[in-house]
């Protein structure tokens, strides 16, 4: 895993968004790098929880993009979330990106979001992710941004884009049930979809553990857990073509 710190830039509001480029040497990282952009949980402001995760995949060649968001706005956090799509679009060239190769993911309820967004038939073209990634979520509650349930939407038809699928299986926040439901879903319709299933729970699967002290996640020490969280970064890495 790479050391260096992210950027930090704003997007929109003066929300603020990490940066973790690409380690020098990691594959693909002569030339513009498949971008990922990461959404965080419930959890208000919370996307240096992900920075272990997002760390691990800017190690294996991804431009690796955080946002802030809030889901106690009035809106349920949907304008900051849809801004930091734009954003993230508008920027990743900048930042040595190919915007061409854009993963949209998140984990726990940014999961949802990631996946909602990604597959409806409202998102325009332009803003569309090439595929998503849906990390410890449950599918069956209607998105924040699109007012939809993307479990309803996907066991209606096919999805418009290729969609991978991590939980842990001792996951007693989000129960694994949830996200083998959505899989069963869209390998009924026939969708290209790619389902993993990790031995560690909520937080594990992004490379933390929860801190009762805390009240947050916090990077994980414990070897296993860290072995869950490079297999989620490498998931991560096969949404956007590198293997």
């Amino acid at each position: 895993m790479t050391s260096t710190p992210p950027e930090v830039v704003p997007y929109a509001d003066g929300r603020l968004l990490d940066v973790h480029r690409p380690a020098a040497g990691a594959p693909g990282a002569a030339g513009p790098a498949p971008v990922v952009l990461l959404w965080h949980g419930r959890g208000p402001n919370e996307r240096d929880v992900l920075r272990p995760l997002a760390r691990e995949a800017a190690g294996l060649g991804l431009l690796v993009l955080v946002p802030d968001w809030n889901a106690d706005q009035p809106d349920g956090g949907s304008a900051e979330l849809l801004a930091s799509l734009a954003q993230a679009h508008r920027m990743a060239a900048g930042f040595g990106g190919d915007p061409s190769r854009f993963v949209l993911a998140g984990w726990s309820s940014g999961g949802r979001e990631a996946v909602a967004v990604a597959t409806h038939p409202s998102t325009a073209a332009e803003l569309r992710p090439t595929a998503a990634v849906g990390i410890a979520s449950r599918y069956s509650d209607p998105a924040v941004t699109t007012g939809d349930a993307p479990l309803d939407q996907l066991a209606a038809g096919p999805s418009p884009v290729p969609l991978w699928l991590v939980h842990g299986t001792a996951d007693e926040i989000v129960d694994i049930g949830h996200t083998r439901q959505l899989n069963a879903a869209l390998t009924t319709q026939l969708s290209t979809v790619r389902n993993l299933e990790l031995p560690t729970d909520h937080a594990g699967v992004v490379m933390t553990s929860y801190s009762p002290e805390a009240r947050r996640c916090l990077p994980a020490t414990a070897a296993d857990t860290l072995a869950a969280g490079r297999r989620t970064a490498a998931v991560l890495a096969e949404a956007a073509g590198l293997s």
